[in-house]
């Protein structure tokens, strides 16, 4: 790392060499091609009673869709995902599968290479996309209209299950672009080519959805005039807000926080112009941390450090994470936690001092001793936090500052529900966010049309006919031995 005698910063653009921008932000995972999809298909066991799909939180029908693939049928198969699951073609490039499906795996768990169920989700779905033609059909108009806040995964799961209902549905999103953190958060590898666009684009084909961007509820837009102009409210707004590390000094040029470069580099059309230090130093162990520390080694960053003040078993980000980023060069140090920033004669953070931490009788403390490194930037990637004083103001019942939902996302007051990242016990993951939109849509559903217990069958019913001609595959709430009960 450089020193902190001068105080002089080195930040900025243009490290690499101009064409090695879009070699070194390739796809983190490219597509399968048919003949590769075919033979990872023959690898499955089509379980019955999968352990895959019950570690699905959508609860996709995981050996069905590779059955489906298997038989050359990729637009049966991407239907059973999206039945489950509308943003089923994020997940499949985002979900940490290692932790979920593919550890489930009987071929995981008996040989160490589990079937490459994320792969073979993204083949599908990307085949129907491309064929240009959603395959759900709208019912007819119910009347009813429900005001979604927030376009992330859970906003954009609820609205498209609400519309298929026949309900119209406003979603308002505080940021210019819909799309959450789909758009916003994930490291620019794991999404190429404006895929979270697209996917919205094919969203909103279903009808009946409205977005209007720029509105923020607190600001632009109030939950009382929300629950005074619709027949129901969906809060989804996920946390706005960023933890700071309680520093002296954090505010200054040089201490950022993670959330907002990646933003900044997720919207950005030419990543040479992103500055970026020589020394960068991350403080967190979640998968943001993760996810700037490899981002701003790929700009050309020469020692990138994640500082976690606990040990590797502790880390919120997946062994895959850990490793994908010792693989990009960045050096992960466990044991350590930020105690005083250094700053320049310009004001600007140009250092971290970091106390040893240890663990005693179950307590973490610190040990006495620390270290001082020299940084050009200094990123805070130690979680974000919801809008506690926005919803207070509404009277929710909140439990650690967010709202506490119940199983089928009502929150305290009638006529509104929640879910994703916002609610009390959230998970920070995106394809929970999505069960929760959906929970919440079938639940708000039933409520406005009085129906007294879920209807099954429903998606079955609405389900598009398949543009080749080739039928959907008939789904009997209790499947034949080979497939899944």
């Amino acid at each position: 790392m450089g020193s902190m005698d001068s105080g002089i910063r080195d930040v900025r653009a243009g490290r690499l060499a101009s064409g090695a921008y879009t070699e070194v932000f390739a796809d983190l995972h490219p597509p399968l091609s048919r003949h590769e999809a075919f033979v990872e298909s023959d690898r499955c066991y089509f379980c019955y009673d999968a352990p895959c799909m019950n570690a699905c939180p959508t609860g996709i029908d995981i050996p069905l869709f590779i059955r489906e693939i298997a038989a050359d049928n990729p637009t049966g198969s991407a239907k059973t995902i999206l039945s489950e699951n509308i943003l089923g073609g994020m997940c499949a490039r985002v979900c940490p599968t290692e932790t979920l499906c593919e550890q489930a795996c009987v071929r995981e768990v008996a040989e160490g290479k589990p079937v490459k169920i994320g792969l073979l989700q993204r083949y599908a779905t990307d085949h129907l996309m491309a064929n240009g033609q959603h395959p759900f059909k709208r019912a007819e108009p119910t009347g009813k209209s429900i005001a979604v806040v927030g376009a992330g995964p859970a906003g954009l799961s609820a609205a498209h299950r609400l519309a298929m209902h026949g309900h119209d549905v406003t979603i308002f999103e505080a940021r210019p672009k819909a799309g959450g953190l789909n758009e916003y958060g994930i490291a620019a590898y794991k999404s190429v080519d404006d895929f979270a666009q697209k996917e919205l684009d094919f969203i909103l084909e279903i009808g009946g959805i409205t977005i209007q961007n720029d509105k923020a509820l607190g600001s632009d837009i109030s939950l009382d005039a929300l629950r005074a102009g619709f027949d129901a409210v969906f809060l989804g707004m996920g946390l706005p807000g960023v933890n700071d590390l309680g520093l002296e000094g954090e505010d200054a040029a040089g201490c950022i926080d993670a959330v907002d470069y990646i933003a900044v580099l997720r919207q950005s059309d030419n990543l040479s112009e992103i500055p970026v230090g020589r020394d960068v130093i991350v403080i967190g162990g979640g998968m943001t941390a993760v996810d700037v520390a490899v981002q701003t080694k790929l700009l050309g960053a020469e020692n990138v450090i994640i500082a976690y003040r606990r040990g590797p078993e502790n880390m919120n980000a997946s062994d895959f994470e850990q490793e994908l980023a010792l693989k990009n060069g960045v050096i992960i140090r466990h044991w350590l936690q930020p105690r005083a920033l250094t700053r320049n004669e310009h004001g600007e953070v140009c250092g971290i001092t970091l106390d040893y931490t240890v663990m005693t009788d179950g307590r973490l403390g610190v040990s006495g001793e620390s270290i001082t490194l020299a940084s050009d930037q200094i990123f805070k990637a130690i979680g974000q936090t919801p809008a506690e004083a926005i919803l207070g103001e509404a009277d929710l019942a909140l439990s650690r500052g967010r709202i506490s939902v119940d199983d089928e996302g009502r929150t305290s007051i009638p006529g509104i529900w929640a879910g994703g990242d916002c609610v009390a016990d959230g998970e920070d993951l995106t394809v929970a966010a999505v069960q929760d939109g959906k929970i919440a849509a079938e639940s708000i559903h039933r409520t406005l049309m009085q129906q007294p217990e879920k209807v099954s069958g429903f998606v079955e019913a609405i389900m598009a006919d398949n543009s080749d001609g080739t039928s959907v595959p008939e789904q009997q709430p209790n499947h034949p031995s080979h497939l899944v009960s």
